[in-house]
This record gives C-alpha cells, sequence and structure tokens, in this order.
C-alpha cells in the first residue's frame, strides 16, 4: 500500500475521531513563562498501563516544534508546523504511539520550542502552550496540571549575527554544564520541576482552532557519517576548524560528540550557507562540560559543507548529522544523450527537494518563504519529479493562500508569514491562474480543493480593473514586481497573466459546471486577445505603446503560452528570443517553453544552455542560483539554492519527452516528444494513476520510441512527421505513406497535427518504430 494512501487512512481515522473539533485536554505552560523568543521546555508525564492498546492516536499541538520521546525512544524528531493554515488558527499533528507503549511503568517526554517571533513562513500566537490528547479504551492521557515541566535553560540564544527578519527561528547555542540530564529515561526523577499551568482547552485563544497537519512528519536519516571528514579522534592544541562536505546540498542537524578536561569550552557550527543570499541565516553554538558528551543540535541548516570551529584542549570522537526534510521520494527521472541537460535536470530536482519543508519555499537560507511565484514554478516541477505525496504540499499552500485572503479580495504572499502583508498582483494571478491551481487540479483531479478554493479565485478576478479598450489594468498592490532584471513591460506582461488566470479559471468553473462563470470569463479572454493583438502588436513584436525599454523577451514567451499569439507570428518572435535576454532565471521557464512550444526545440536547448550554463556547470554547487549569478552576480540576494530556477526540468519531461495531462488526473494523457536534434532521451513520472514511461531513440534513418501508459488510463502517442514513410507497433505496421493501417491495439488514429502522427492507445507497454526516409 502506498504511503500516500495510508496518509489519507490516518486523516480519515483522525476525522472520526475528532467528531467536532471537541478536545478534552488542556493547552498547558510553563508556570513562569515570560514567552520569550528562543524559549525552550521540557514536559514530562508518568503513568502506568495496564493492557496495550492496538492503536493510539496522539493529537499534539504547540507553538512552535516539538521533540517526542516515548520511554526514552525518540518518536517524533520536530514535529508541529509553522502557523498558521490562516491568520488565527494553528495547526496539530497526529502520531500513532502505541508501538512505544509497554505494560507498567511509561512515559511521555516532549522537547517544546518557542520561536517566539513572526517571519516570513510564521505567524507567532505570542504565547508559548502544549497540547497532547491520547484516548482510547486502554489509556487517557490528556495535558492538565499533572505534567511536569522545566525551562530548559541549556537552550539560549547565539550571539549576533542573528537571522535576518524573514525568519522565526534563532540560532541555537547550547550550555552543556546546564544540561538537566537524560530527563526522557525511564529513570529520571521529575520531583523539583514544576507542574505545568492549565490554560484552557480548544479552541481558545491565542491558537484558536486547530487543524490537522495537512502533510506527512519528515523523513528522517537518523545520524549518518559525513561523506568527507577527518578520522577520529581528532585533536590539536590549538584552535581548529574542521570542514566536513555532505554528499549534496542538505537540510541537516549537525552532531559531536566530545571529550574535554574543563568545562566552558565554545564549539560553533555553520553551514556554507549561512549568508545566504547575502543576510544571515541560523548557526549553532555548543559549551562544554568535562568530560565526554554528545550533542544534536536541533535547529536544522542547509548546505553542502558543515563547519566545525573547535577550541584547543577539545578532543573531537566524532562528527555526523541528519538528514531530514519532506516526506517525498525521487520518483521521477530523466536521461538523454546530452550531458547539460541531464544535468540541469538533476540539479533542479536535488533544487526543488530543498526548497520544501512546513512549505515550498523560495530558499531554506535566507527565507525559507512560500512566495507563490516560486510555488507555481515548484508545483510544476514536482509532478514530473517526485512522488505523490508532494502533491499534499501544494494542496496545503493553495489553502493558506485562498485562507489568507483578505475581505476585500486581495491575495498576498508569502504566507503564513506575520510580518508581510504585501499583495504582488503578477504573482497572485500566475498562482490561482493556468499554471498554478489549474495545473494541480489538471494533475491531480482533486476535485474537491478546487470547489473549496474556487471562490477566492473568482473573488481576486473581480476586483480588477480594465481599460475602456479592453485591456486590464496594472495593480500596483503592495509591491509592483514582474520579474528582476531590467526591461520589464509591465502593462503587457499584466495582461498576459490576467489572461491565463481567467483560462484557469474557466477551466475550473466548467468542471464544476459553473457555466455563466465560463461564460463571462471567456468573453474576457476574447476582449484581452483582441486589444493584445491589435493595440500591442506593432508587426514585429509585442509592446505596450506607453513602454519604452527594450522588448521585453518574457511578455513575447506569455503570449505564446497563453495562445494569444497566432503561428504567424512565431518567425518574428523567435527573431526576438534570438536578440532579448532579460528574463531572470524564474520567468525564463516560459520563454523557453515558448520555444518549445512553437516548435524551435534545437533553440530552446541552445538558449537553455547559453543562459543556465554558469549555474549548471558550476563545480561547487548541486543547486541551481536565484539568479544568473551568485552573490552580487545574482538577483534578490543571490542565494545558491532558488528551485525557481528549475523550470527546465518541467519543459525536458512535459515537450522534450513529451508527457503532459489532458484529461484531470491522467485519465488521458499525451506523450508526444519533441526531439528535435536531441539522440535519445526518457522519462518517467509518478502520476496520480501511476508509473507512465517515454523514452526515445531519435535518429537520420528512424526513430524509436517506448512507452508505458498505466491501468484504467489512455493515451494519445504522438511521432514526429516529418520524413516518416512506415510507423511500426510491435514490429506490425501500422501507418504508411500518409495512411492508418488497422491494428486492434490502436484505439482511434487522429492524422497528422502540430507536425506529429498521433494515435490513441490504451493501458499497457508499446513499442513504436518509424522509419524515416530521405
Amino acid at each position: 500500500m502506498s504511503k500516500l494512501i495510508l496518509c489519507f487512512i490516518l486523516i480519515f481515522q483522525i476525522n472520526l475521531l475528532n467528531g467536532q473539533d471537541i478536545w478534552e485536554a488542556n493547552w498547558i505552560t510553563y508556570p513562569d513563562s515570560q514567552n520569550e523568543s528562543n524559549s525552550w521546555f521540557s514536559f514530562r508525564k508518568d503513568f502506568d498501563l495496564k493492557k496495550l492498546p492496538e492503536e493510539a492516536l496522539a493529537k499534539i499541538a504547540i507553538d512552535s516544534k516539538y521533540w517526542l520521546w516515548i520511554n526514552g525512544e525518540m518518536v517524533v524528531f520536530e514535529g508541529g508546523l509553522k502557523r498558521g493554515p490562516n491568520p488565527k488558527d494553528t495547526y496539530y499533528d497526529v502520531v500513532d504511539i502505541s508501538a512505544y507503549l509497554t505494560i507498567g511503568s511509561n512515559n511521555i517526554s516532549v522537547l517544546g520550542w518557542y520561536f517566539g517571533k513572526d517571519g516570513f513562513s510564521h505567524i507567532s500566537s505570542g504565547k508559548f502552550g502544549f497540547l497532547f490528547e491520547c484516548i482510547t479504551p486502554e489509556i487517557t492521557i490528556l495535558t492538565d496540571a499533572s505534567w511536569k515541566v522545566i525551562q530548559n535553560e541549556a537552550y539560549q540564544t547565539c550571539p549576533s549575527p542573528f537571522p535576518n527578519f524573514r525568519l522565526p527561528e534563532s540560532s541555537i547555542r547550547y550550555d552543556a554544564t546546564k544540561d538537566p540530564g537524560k530527563w526522557y529515561a525511564n529513570d529520571f526523577s521529575t520531583k523539583n520541576w514544576k507542574n505545568a499551568r492549565v490554560l484552557g482547552t480548544p479552541p481558545m485563544s491565542p491558537w484558536n482552532k486547530l487543524e490537522l497537519r495537512p502533510i506527512p512528519q519528515w523523513k528522517d536519516s537518523k545520524l549518518v557519517s559525513y561523506a568527507q571528514a577527518p578520522a577520529f579522534p581528532f585533536q590539536y592544541n590549538r584552535d581548529t576548524t574542521i570542514t566536513c562536505i555532505l554528499p549534496t546540498n542538505l537540510q541537516i542537524t549537525p552532531y559531536l560528540k566530545i571529550e574535554t578536561k574543563e568545562e566552558g569550552h565554545i564549539i560553533e557550527i555553520i553551514t556554507d550557507n549561512f549568508m545566504g543570499g547575502s543576510e544571515p541565516n541560523v548557526y549553532a553554538q555548543y559549551v562544554s562540560r568535562k568530560g565526554v558528551q554528545e550533542y544534536e543540535s536541533y535547529g536544522w541548516m542547509n548546505g553542502h559543507k558543515v563547519i566545525y570551529k573547535i577550541p584547543a584542549g577539545v578532543k573531537v570522537l566524532d562528527l555526523k548529522y541528519r538528514e531530514t526534510g519532506y516526506d517525498t521520494e525521487f520518483a521521477g527521472s530523466f536521461t538523454s544523450s546530452g550531458d547539460f541537460l541531464n544535468s540541469i535536470w538533476e540539479k533542479a530536482q536535488r533544487t526543488l527537494y530543498i526548497t520544501m519543508r512546513d512549505n515550498f519555499m523560495d530558499c531554506p537560507d535566507r527565507e525559507r518563504a512560500q512566495w507563490w511565484g516560486d510555488v507555481v514554478i515548484q508545483a510544476g516541477q514536482s509532478f514530473y519529479a517526485l512522488d505523490t505525496l508532494s502533491h499534499l504540499l501544494i494542496k496545503k499552500g493553495m489553502y493558506e493562500l485562498i485562507n489568507w485572503q483578505r475581505p476585500d479580495g486581495t491575495l498576498f504572499s508569502p504566507i503564513p508569514a506575520g510580518n508581510w502583508d504585501k499583495e504582488l498582483p503578477v504573482q497572485m494571478l500566475t498562482s490561482i491562474g493556468y499554471y498554478g491551481f489549474w495545473n494541480y487540479y489538471l494533475n491531480t483531479d482533486d476535485i474537491q480543493t478546487i470547489s473549496d478554493l474556487y471562490d477566492g479565485v473568482k473573488k481576486y478576478l473581480h476586483i480588477w480593473d480594465f481599460n475602456d479598450n479592453g485591456a486590464v489594468k496594472v495593480r500596483h498592490g503592495g509591491w509592483s514586481w514582474g520579474d528582476w532584471g531590467e526591461n520589464i513591460d509591465l502593462e503587457l506582461i499584466t495582461n498576459m497573466f490576467y489572461y491565463l488566470a481567467l483560462k484557469g479559471a474557466a477551466n475550473m468553473a466548467e468542471d464544476l459546471n459553473l457555466m455563466e462563470d465560463v461564460s463571462e470569463y471567456r468573453q474576457l479572454m476574447e476582449k484581452i486577445k483582441i486589444v493584445v493583438n491589435s493595440d500591442f502588436w506593432n508587426g514585429t513584436a509585442y509592446r505596450h505603446p506607453d513602454y519604452k525599454g527594450k522588448t521585453d523577451d518574457r511578455s513575447q514567451a506569455l503570449a505564446v503560452v497563453s495562445g494569444i499569439a497566432d503561428k504567424e507570428k512565431y518567425p518574428a518572435l523567435l527573431k526576438i528570443f534570438k536578440k532579448e535576454e532579460h528574463a531572470s532565471p524564474y520567468m525564463e521557464k516560459f520563454v523557453l517553453e515558448a520555444l518549445f512550444k512553437m516548435g524551435y526545440v534545437d533553440y530552446a536547448i541552445e538558449r537553455m544552455k547559453n543562459r543556465y550554463g554558469d549555474m549548471v556547470n558550476h563545480p561547487e554547487y548541486t543547486t541551481l542560483f536565484e539568479g544568473w549569478g551568485i552573490g552580487e552576480m545574482g538577483y534578490g540576494g543571490g542565494t545558491t539554492n532558488h528551485s525557481w530556477s528549475g523550470g527546465p526540468l518541467t519543459l525536458l519531461s512535459q515537450y522534450l519527452c513529451g508527457i503532459e495531462p489532458i484529461e484531470p488526473g491522467y485519465k488521458l494523457f499525451q506523450i508526444v516528444p519533441n526531439p528535435g536534434s536531441v539522440k535519445h532521451a526518457s522519462a518517467t513520472i509518478q502520476s496520480v494513476k501511476g508509473i507512465i514511461k517515454s523514452s526515445f531513440e531519435n535518429s537520420n534513418d528512424i526513430f524509436k520510441l517506448n512507452v508505458t501508459i498505466p491501468k484504467a488510463t489512455e493515451a494519445i502517442i504522438g511521432i514526429p512527421a516529418e520524413k516518416i514513410t512506415t510507423i511500426k507497433l510491435d514490429n506490425k505496421s501500422i501507418w504508411k505513406n500518409g495512411s492508418e493501417i488497422n491494428n486492434k491495439e490502436i484505439l482511434k488514429y487522429y492524422g497528422i497535427e502540430n507536425g506529429h502522427i498521433l494515435f490513441r492507445v490504451s493501458d499497457g507497454v508499446y513499442y513504436f518504430e518509424a522509419i524515416r526516409n530521405d
């Protein structure tokens, strides 16, 4: 049974247990808590058990994060999600603890971390609280005044430089001289601990309604050795720096085991991504006690290298790390005869994964923020690169976007956020439109989510105004951002993205049977298309009359991918794409997609190599950059792991190898490769219907295509038509000299469209061989 199915079963069981959000447990806190930022608390509950439950679902909520042990064994490593599902409410986890319970004495121990500050990915409640509830016929465990608690004073805050204001997390300093011991072990006594203070039962302020965590708990590698590190034990008689190499860019928590003869040695732990995008990220410090000791810093970091600054007098016995991250597998793959294409796809996949955790994020260092312009590009990659558990993170972000919608209809991101509230109109249009919400539905067939969120989409579209000629007026919102870089024709970009938003909304409305809305949207689309082609096309390029810069390559690309530009304009547009290069890596995805859609495959690949070459070929990084360079050469600060640069991953799987859904949920899809001069390429994706494969070999004499079509689906197969005289399926002729030859394995022959000979097939594995003749 797949992890996704198990996840949905668990959610169903939890919803049954929840009833109408009735909770018996109380929110509790440390009695002397001052709700200071970066506060840590240890809770413990000892109890006896006469009979083991077959299942024991514990519901756990906290602001902000927790670590759970039962009978000394770690059960959850970093539970809890950053607040919030909307501006007021809080997420809660559900964990089956039955496997960790024993007959007789038991203890539940929880370490809680209170961020205590807002960020671009978290809205602080302003108050620390913890909630635990587990009710079965055999056991009832509820947070109340009987729970024991201390403020864990070993956890402190590192000195400056502090993390930049976008991050709610603090840098963690651990003073082992204040270590309370193994307080989660069965034989530990809490006689000197205080009883917890009861605050009340949910829903109550400031945490309000509790919403079930919609994504899995993190993947956890446990502690593992570095790819490269010195041999241990290791000791210098002077201060030294040890650099440990990770196998790739990872989200990690660093570990050390040391021996010292005196207390007070300060060890600093930092990664090569500490200055992520020019502003400080998090780091860690450890203050030693005497003797042999080990410590793992629970604040996750990311990078390719972990750097330990070791003072004289410290013997290093071992250094390790734990990788954690979103629980999804690299189910998609791509290979080809082009080394560059393979590298950019692989680096994009790695960059995508490093930007997933509580939410999709622009980068894992400077911000960790769910900018929805980034999410649209990331979601597109997820469908081709990851397994279906990744869909849950997209869905979470969609609900958050609409649940944070203001009463006046405006949308903004990043959300959740406690210190950001500015609308980026173009990004919001992208989010709710064809490449955003519609693409999610097209890949998942999740009509319930679309039904739930559609009114928010409609509300946002209706706050926009129009000029007398039918063009959309630019909304300046809180930040009139169209892209990084220069030569941005914002009027034109706005009209293109509003058109794409209407296109996505019309498709969603049609599947929701809201035909009046469909008619409204399509009439608006026609008006925009007319005005763009009549008023903004000057015969050689699309330009708004008021725009004075160089011709904007982004605008031309959007005209193509939206369907506004007709084929007669393609040669003129190609000339522009060969001359103008203004798009950032984020918007370059649409430029390259336009080239693929127009049929200029070889130039699309040539431009891809030219534009992305520096970051793809850079030997020090396994991830893609925010801008075309790093640091001062990059945009927005220049991070080295920005998944909005991964658009080529989607294009290589979708266009080069040709895999694309036609009907929601891949009930019907196409495999229509566009090989250009690429000699061979193959792609595998995990769709909601199962594994899909496309693999071609391309030479002057023959084109071979192997496809795998999952059960209960049908696919339209496209063979490039140029110079083809004969097509065989499993060594039997099915097409010759322009005519179909009857074959029971072919459901339908469509003829030649857009340069491809099209056939429809049902589920199975097929081998096509097309003969070329000069």
